[in-house]
């Protein structure tokens, strides 16, 4: 199977040890992490900046995976990327990281669905009956991390798939 250029969405602070764990599985192209610093800086410069970035970072990407902490539903430009993503034609899909350990050890709670608020076909249908958003279906670390790498390439295709015929 053919390496897909992916574009991560997640709440920076506090899941950004969970998702390097996430990028770090090698089976996507990978794509090199905004530094803390450089972040900040786009951050300082406003919104219209922060969209911008968006925008070019979503450029080629076939495919929007949404890591699903705590606290990522409803967030501002975590919406701005679910919504941008699929209206380019883009596949998404969630992948809940609660389960998987931070730098010092600790997981966290489950989040809500980030797709449960969106709608289609003019209010008719929730993103989230179409959009798939995966719970790997253990507590320890090292096996959600496993669960996650074998699965992954599977879901970004089916992802696709989703929307291309939809």
């Amino acid at each position: 199977m053919a390496k897909r250029q992916v574009f991560y969405s997640f709440q920076y602070i506090p899941d950004n040890w969970r998702v390097s764990q996430v990028r770090n599985i090698g089976h996507v192209e990978d794509n090199k992490p905004v530094s803390d610093n450089k972040w900040e800086e786009v951050k300082q410069k406003g919104d219209q900046e922060i969209q911008k970035w968006i925008d070019e970072n979503l450029k080629n990407r076939s495919c929007t995976v949404i890591l699903v902490g705590e606290n990522t539903a409803k967030r501002k430009w975590i919406d701005y990327e679910i919504e941008k993503s699929w209206n380019d034609g883009k596949g998404v899909l969630g992948i809940h990281i609660h389960n998987l350990k931070n730098s010092i050890g600790v997981q966290s709670n489950k989040g809500a669905n980030p797709f449960e608020h969106f709608t289609l076909d003019n209010g008719k249908k929730k993103l989230s009956s179409v959009v798939k958003c995966y719970n790997p279906p253990y507590a320890i670390s090292t096996n959600v991390y496993n669960y996650i790498k074998e699965n992954i390439e599977i879901w970004i295709e089916e992802a696709i798939t989703i929307r291309n015929n939809y």
